[in-house]
């Protein structure tokens, strides 16, 4: 599969969603449109335990709406994925029959091991995280499953979510303390009735638009220097902060709140209630988020089986990489050989004892090598700027934030001035030691780049060698190397002061040896 357009009509019981789709091969997947309904499904389910007509009508017009859109993208391929409040139905077969008759669409009832099972695998494709405890509350079920080394253990689904904890729970607008205490007392007999999760000590993984709403949030109150919330990291203690914060406004205030949806302000305490306890059950210190989920697991797994390569799980910054460089006009030619170089050079450098070997050190700098300076794309001569705001901006599958950041401050490395300012907003992310390592790795970078400035991928070997007061750095070419020697002389001096040694260059040409020091 080379290209696919596609939509996902998402049914779910808050929210009925589409979402548009453009994969390419080589660019990856991207969301070209998404449109949300808030319908509350889940509320039009009687005692009885049939939808009511309203709710039916409700649904019926939300994808006639939806159908005429698709119609104005002219997109053909759509599924449609119904959840909790359809599968709770008692009157479902009839729903689905009627919708399909009515608009044309039709609705694929998942079962509630599928739905976690989806929700798995986008977040297995989308994060670097090795193993975890995965939590998809909507608004009629949560699904909790627990992965390790990217391999689904086990799963499990409960018959609640924010809205039917709200109707259960919550009388007013908004929940009372009370309230608050018989619903974490329900929770935590529901988590602790799940064997697997107890005192597993894993990372907390959430997904679903009342976990995007609570990172949302966090990062506005403490003023959060990069944005998305994709990969973005909270703890324990975070989170209780932020329930006693919300714990003191308004139904007023909440639904002014910035951050948060103003459709979620009756249903955003009880879910981060549902997280709070689930990290203290599951005895875990971290409270990751993703912007993947149900929506995005359907289209991968669809993808993976007409093309079984087009993702791979265990290393997702690397093919993310990939398809960003090409993005910004980066061959894949030209990323693998600016890897080769930066491995090259750094290995010379730790057999001289200028650096000491480590190979996390090596693996970060190979990734930053992938997207050196790719903001020369949009303009030459404010690259560096344009590459540290492109990479630490946007959502980059398979890194946390603070991976991102430093990949951003390796990437768009100029100079020490540019440096300072760029990790100005980030000291407290960094320690001494790590920002001197980053600045000194960004020094590597840029001379490396310096090596193929003219794109002819001329220079095949780097050797170093120990002079009594200087190191002879020797460049060896297929070719005439007259861009390669400017730019490198240009840039030696950032090398020089990262291995804190004079360093004399020599362009060996077919043999023969020319010297610029």
């Amino acid at each position: 599969m080379n290209e696919l357009k596609t939509a996902i009509i998402d049914i779910g019981s808050n929210t009925i969603r589409l979402v548009l789709y453009l994969y390419d091969k080589e660019e990856g997947l991207r969301e070209l449109g998404n449109i949300k309904t808030v319908a509350r499904l889940r509320t039009y389910l009687q005692p009885s335990g049939e939808m009511s007509e309203e709710g039916i009508q409700v649904l019926t017009e939300t994808l006639l709406t939806f159908k005429a859109m698709l119609d104005d993208f002219e997109v053909t391929d759509v599924k449609a994925a119904a959840t909790a409040a359809i599968r709770q139905a008692t009157n479902r077969a009839e729903i689905i029959d009627r919708m399909k008759v009515i608009t044309g669409i039709q609705i694929d009832l998942l079962s509630e091991e599928e739905e976690a099972y989806f929700g798995f695998v986008a977040v297995a494709h989308s994060m670097g995280t090795k193993s975890a405890v995965t939590i998809d509350i909507g608004g009629g079920s949560t699904e909790i499953t627990l992965f390790e080394n990217k391999e689904l253990q086990k799963s499990y689904s409960f018959p609640f979510g924010t809205v039917s904890l709200k109707q259960r729970f919550v009388k007013g607008d908004i929940i009372n303390s009370s309230e608050k205490k018989e619903l974490i007392a329900f929770i935590k007999e529901q988590f602790k009735a799940l064997p697997w999760i107890q005192n597993v000590g894993l990372p907390i993984i959430a997904i679903g638009g009342s976990a995007r709403n609570i990172a949302q949030i966090h990062q506005q109150k403490c003023d959060y220097p990069i944005a998305s919330v994709h990969g973005y990291e909270m703890s324990k203690e975070n989170l209780d902060d932020l329930s006693e914060f919300l714990g003191e406004l308004s139904f007023h205030d909440l639904k002014q709140l910035d951050g948060l949806s103003a459709d979620r302000a009756d249903i955003i305490v009880p879910a981060l209630e549902v997280f709070r306890v689930l990290m203290e059950v599951a005895g875990s210190e971290v409270f990751q988020l993703t912007k993947k989920g149900l929506r995005e697991g359907l289209t991968i797994q669809r993808i993976l089986q007409t093309d079984p390569s087009a993702y791979d799980k265990y290393n997702v910054f690397e093919g993310n990489a990939r398809r960003l460089a090409r993005q910004y006009g980066r061959t894949e030619e030209e990323v693998d050989y600016l890897m080769h170089l930066a491995d090259q050079l750094y290995r010379e450098c730790c057999h001289l004892k200028y650096l000491q070997y480590n190979p996390k050190d090596l693996q970060l700098l190979t990734k930053a090598a992938k997207v050196f300076n790719i903001g020369e794309y949009i303009e030459l001569s404010s690259a560096s700027q344009h590459t540290f705001y492109l990479l630490a901006n946007q959502s980059i599958d398979g890194l946390n934030h603070k991976e991102r950041v430093k990949l951003a401050l390796l990437a768009s490395y100029k100079n020490r001035d540019y440096y300072q300012r760029f990790a100005a907003p980030f000291e407290d992310w960094l320690g001494r030691e790590e920002y001197r390592k980053i600045r000194d790795f960004g020094a590597l970078l840029k001379f490396i780049y310096a090596l193929n400035v003219s794109k002819r991928r001329i220079v095949h070997a780097i050797e170093m060698h120990n002079e009594e007061d200087y190191v002879q750095l020797g460049i060896y070419v297929k070719n005439h190397a007259a861009a390669e020697k400017y730019q490198a002389n240009r840039h030696k001096k950032h090398l020089e002061r990262a291995l804190k040694i004079p360093i004399k260059i020599n362009f060996i040409e077919e043999g023969l040896i020319n010297d610029d020091n």
